[in-house]
């Protein structure tokens, strides 16, 4: 069986925002423009499947739940450890 692609894209800005947002999200066509946009601008994509799942239920614009903090923060600091590489 073959399974949609999915994308979600989060922001963070920590001089205005408590948490990360969910500022983009899609399946198949859509999450391959994300994807796309996310290259085209050098945004590092993080495979997790799982965690696209979960965070594909938020609605748009609104900061993650203090739930997933740990899942996210992974992504984060995987981030950073990235552009420090780069």
């Amino acid at each position: 069986m073959d399974y949609p692609k999915k994308a979600i894209a989060l922001k963070y800005d920590k001089r205005k925002d408590n948490a990360p947002k969910l500022t983009a999200k899609g399946k198949d066509d859509i999450a391959e423009k994300i994807i796309e946009i996310a290259k085209e601008n050098r945004v590092p994509i993080y495979p997790d499947k799982d965690l696209v799942q979960v965070l594909e239920a938020l609605d748009m614009d609104f900061e993650i739940p203090v739930e997933l903090y740990r899942a996210v923060a992974e992504v984060l600091v995987f981030v950073h450890d990235l552009n420090g590489k780069l």
